[in-house]
């Protein structure tokens, strides 16, 4: 999603002293390439993506369920490899990618270009190549004889509010599938991430009266009355800042507010009837953001009730654009367990952006984030993905594999380095 910024500490980042020696394989570069071909810009189809998955899959005999959105123009890929197994753990991944508009590139955005040990393109980090590697390693899981079925999970819209990974979700309740766990393949440098805040982002439209300045007392000002409810806003999120427990896991350790958007009015001289604005809440895990809303929507409806004193057609509208719900997950949970011995790391990170990692937690499935590359380079000019990012993604995946996605007792076995 927008503004992403991880939060794990650089002294928590594993050393890379052997780089170097690392380098991910001809296919998985390869897959990486084709995925970041595809034009897959949130406001685009995704179709083109997702049926070249799907075709790729289906070659090696594993059938795909589409889950498509009101347009049929974007879809989801649900696929799992080892169908007479007992469900397994999810390798989730968002297709969908940031606009380039504005941004300076040294080279096509579409196109991949590898330099300096490097992999430019939208979508290199965020997070295109943790799905080639899971791609990459398809026919591992396939042949793999021991565990549980492993399923992908592909999405459209997550950059814009995590909206195709909700008809996903709903679709394996509605057939029955219980996946055991799920690993979202955010670039998070191959350190396990056990929490990440929520987020709300919602629009206001205040209706006023049009009249002349000069008799402004027969009017409504709509952005006086807006500007009255940011400041509650504003005042909510000052509360939160003094009161609110702390979670020192994230780089603001309490829940953040704020109005981003704010249009209304034609002339100086007329009493404006229409003003609309954007605010956005950045909730903690553990914060009650419908709480909020409802203390917000309150106060509007008392300020509502003032304004049709004047006017009865005047209000204020509140709408909930989107939300994503925080993610928390118990370092102590088998998944973390195997997570933290496939990747020997010991310590782990909270992040401030969203993913659908919170989505897939409310549907009782257990997850965290580990995916390769640094989301410092996300939506950015010259987006690009170490290579040795993505091999150090390979040898995890191979590790998974070998465990079988066993979620028990795995804190006691080891892998050793490689």
């Amino acid at each position: 999603m927008t503004n992403k910024g991880l939060d794990i500490m650089s002294s928590n980042i594993e050393a890379a002293s052997d780089t170097e020696s690392l380098h991910p394989s001809d296919e998985t570069i390869a897959i990486t390439k084709s995925l970041l071909a595809f034009p897959t810009i949130s406001r685009n189809s995704n179709l083109d993506l997702i049926e070249w998955v799907r075709d790729r899959l289906l070659a090696l005999g594993v059938k795909s369920r589409l889950t498509y959105d009101s347009t049929k123009k974007k879809a989801n890929l649900f696929a799992t490899l080892g169908e007479n197994r007992k469900p397994g753990i999810i390798l989730s991944g968002h297709t969908d990618v940031v606009p380039v508009d504005g941004q300076e590139w040294s080279s096509d955005p579409f196109e991949a270009a590898i330099r300096d040990g490097r992999i430019y393109g939208r979508g290199a980090a965020d997070m295109k190549s943790f799905i080639a590697v899971a791609l990459a390693s398809a026919r591992e899981f396939l042949e793999a004889e021991n565990g549980s079925a492993w399923h992908f999970a592909f999405s459209y819209d997550e950059e814009v509010g995590c909206l195709g990974v909700k008809e996903l979700i709903a679709d394996l309740h509605d057939i029955g599938l219980k996946p055991a766990a799920c690993i979202v393949g955010e670039p998070t440098m191959m350190q396990p991430v056990l929490a990440h805040k929520g987020m709300g982002m919602y629009r206001c439209h205040v209706r006023g009266r049009e009249a002349h300045s000069s008799l402004t007392p027969l009017g409504v000002n709509s952005i006086e009355y807006a500007a009255r409810l940011i400041v509650f806003i504003r005042q909510i999120a000052d509360r939160m800042a003094q009161l609110e427990s702390r979670n020192y896991d994230f780089s603001v350790p309490y829940t953040t507010m704020q109005t981003g958007v704010i249009k209304g009015g034609i002339a100086a001289n007329t009493v404006p009837k229409d003003c609309q604005f954007d605010f956005e809440v950045r909730s903690s895990p553990n914060a009650e953001s419908d709480a909020i809303y409802d203390e917000i929507k309150a106060f509007s409806e008392s300020l509502a009730r003032e304004m049709h004193m004047v006017s009865p057609d005047a209000g204020i509208q509140l709408q909930r654009l989107f939300s994503v719900p925080g993610l928390l997950i118990d370092s102590s949970d088998p998944l973390v367990q195997l997570v933290s011995s496939l990747t020997q790391k010991q310590t782990y990170g909270a992040v401030s952006y969203g993913t659908e990692a919170g989505l897939f937690q409310n549907a009782g499935i257990p997850t965290l984030i580990c995916g390769p590359g640094d989301i410092e380079q996300a939506h950015r000019p010259d987006e690009y993905i170490e290579l040795e990012q993505l091999a150090r993604c390979e040898i995890f995946m191979k590790r998974l594999i070998a465990s079988g996605g066993r979620m028990e007792n795995n804190s006691a076995s080891r892998h050793s380095s490689t």
